[in-house]
């Protein structure tokens, strides 16, 4: 199941995983309870392989981990936010579709590594 491909962050991992990542990271902030999570997991996977080596993509279940998810103040599922330095470069809230998605990921790598 291509969802495989995302990395999965808690609190606790959360700072050395994402914040001091070298390069962009997305992370989907999702729920069990949340009807669009599910479907957007699976695009996701499929754009973590597509992105593989330019780009983290990572999960962070907003109930098992709510320390994060008051830290960057979620309060919608599912919310996307896209981490450059440790720093939030952009959000997304809501399911999109995968090429509105993709264009967003690459935007989102940058000058950082060639696409």
């Amino acid at each position: 199941m291509p969802d495989d491909a995302l990395m999965t962050v808690t609190d606790a991992t959360f700072a050395e995983t994402v914040l001091a990542a070298p390069g962009p990271v997305l992370v989907d902030f999702w729920a069990t309870w949340c009807p669009p999570c599910g479907p957007l997991a699976r695009v996701l996977g499929e754009l973590a392989e597509e992105f593989q080596g330019r780009m983290l993509v990572a999960k962070i279940d907003v109930d098992a981990n709510p320390d994060t998810t008051i830290t960057y103040r979620v309060h919608s599922m599912p919310t996307l936010l896209f981490f450059t330095g440790g720093v939030v470069t952009s959000t997304i809230i809501g399911a999109r579709p995968k090429t509105l998605l993709r264009q967003a990921m690459t935007n989102a790598i940058g000058p950082y590594v060639n696409s």
